[in-house]
């Protein structure tokens, strides 16, 4: 079983920058790829990025790419993303999720276990 709890989320000027962070309990975290999912107010919930177990490869949400990067650090057992060039439709709550069946990691029903979110703010 894994417990995720992300931190970091916050207040941040469009143009800004902000780092997530998605720490993991459990020794078999680094066998689990792990994503970031974003839910706005009214809207579903969307893919934003993730990363596999090794951390060798990365997926981004087109919205997001070249603007956000994931990584992880499986001895401290935690997954990041930061977030730069903020925007005002960045504005969502910051989920972290993981999974060790992936099929495709972009799709949330992919994920068993979920985090319980973290609030960032770009105001326009």
């Amino acid at each position: 079983q894994v417990q995720l709890v992300e931190s970091g989320g916050g207040l941040v000027q469009a143009g800004g920058s902000l780092g997530l962070s998605c720490a993991a309990s459990g020794r078999t975290f680094s066998s689990y790829d792990t994503g970031w999912f974003r839910q706005a107010p009214g809207k579903e919930r969307e893919f934003v990025a993730a990363i596999i177990w090794s951390g060798a490869i990365t997926y981004y949400a087109d919205s997001v790419k070249g603007r956000f990067t994931i990584s992880r650090d499986n001895a401290k057992n935690t997954v990041y993303l930061q977030m730069n060039s903020l925007k005002p439709e960045d504005t969502a709550v910051y989920y972290c999720a993981a999974t060790r069946t992936s099929s495709d990691l972009s799709v949330h029903s992919s994920y068993r276990h979920w985090g319980q979110g973290t609030q960032v703010t770009v105001p326009s």
